[in-house]
């Protein structure tokens, strides 16, 4: 019988190769980044993928790789030889200060770090992931690396209540209720990014977007099932939606152990 941390270890694993998987982590960011999980019950601890192992990449991560962590960053258990990530203060930080966190990650992704770089705000460009760019998202304005408490504490204070933290030249953050959310709004996000560069290559930094007024649009329609040819076969419920987390994850499973507790 799988323990409940085993399960956040298979989960947080999956989720790792995930990223690497719809290409957030390949060529020289393959082993920058990480995901993470709080674990239930225990508010102050969490798995978190680590560094120094013999073979690195997100794409190859299992959950026997994962590391226990505390909310000040300290290694609580883990596999012989390796350590917590070196960016861990991104997640303790984060987790110490928003207890409605379960779920955070990091990555490098390439047209977000672009976009940083040349300081131009993302605005919305297509349907997934317009909310997360409708408003101007906070930026930590320099590139080095997340390491000390000074620098982990003013990363979870830019992000504040939010969910998106773009770190200048660097990469970025997502926290969320759990890891499909945040893994999600990265991929979105990126998908924002890459869709807001090509629009400035094309018309320079005036290029359109998509208004509030049409965003609203989306945001304030009926529920799908209040709709008459809707109504009997969704009774009241909105559409699951957990399909599509599912499916990457099981493209990347193949090879791990069963989760569950």
């Amino acid at each position: 019988m799988k323990s409940a941390l085993d399960d956040v270890k298979h989960q947080v694993a999956a989720a790792n190769r995930v990223l690497a998987d719809v290409g957030l982590t390949v060529g020289v960011t393959a082993a920058l980044g990480h995901a993470s999980m709080r674990v239930p019950g225990r508010s102050d601890r969490f798995v978190v993928k680590g560094r120094e192992y013999a073979i690195d990449g997100l794409a190859a991560m299992r959950p026997e790789d994962m590391v226990v962590c505390d909310t000040e960053g300290f290694l609580v258990e883990g596999p012989p030889g390796v350590s917590q990530c070196s960016e861990v203060k991104i997640h303790s930080c984060i987790y110490k200060t928003r207890p409605d966190v379960h779920a955070v990650v990091h990555v490098h992704p390439r047209y977000t770090v672009l976009m940083s770089v040349l300081q131009l705000p993302l605005v919305p460009m297509c349907q997934e992931g317009a909310e997360l760019v409708r408003r101007p998202l906070p930026v930590y304005p320099h590139i080095k690396t997340i390491q000390s408490d000074e620098e982990g504490m003013e990363v979870a204070g830019l992000l504040e209540s939010g969910g998106v933290l773009l770190l200048r030249g660097h990469g970025a953050v997502t926290a969320g209720l759990g890891l499909s959310e945040a893994v999600t709004d990265m991929l979105n996000l990126e998908e924002q990014a890459k869709m807001n560069y090509l629009a400035y290559c094309a018309l320079g930094p005036e290029y359109p977007s998509i208004s509030d007024e049409l965003i609203d649009e989306i945001v304030n329609r009926p529920p799908l099932y209040t709709l008459p040819h809707f109504r009997d076969v969704l009774k009241g419920r909105p559409p699951r939606r957990e399909g599509i987390w599912n499916y990457r994850v099981s493209r990347v499973s193949q090879d791990l152990p069963s989760g569950g507790a």
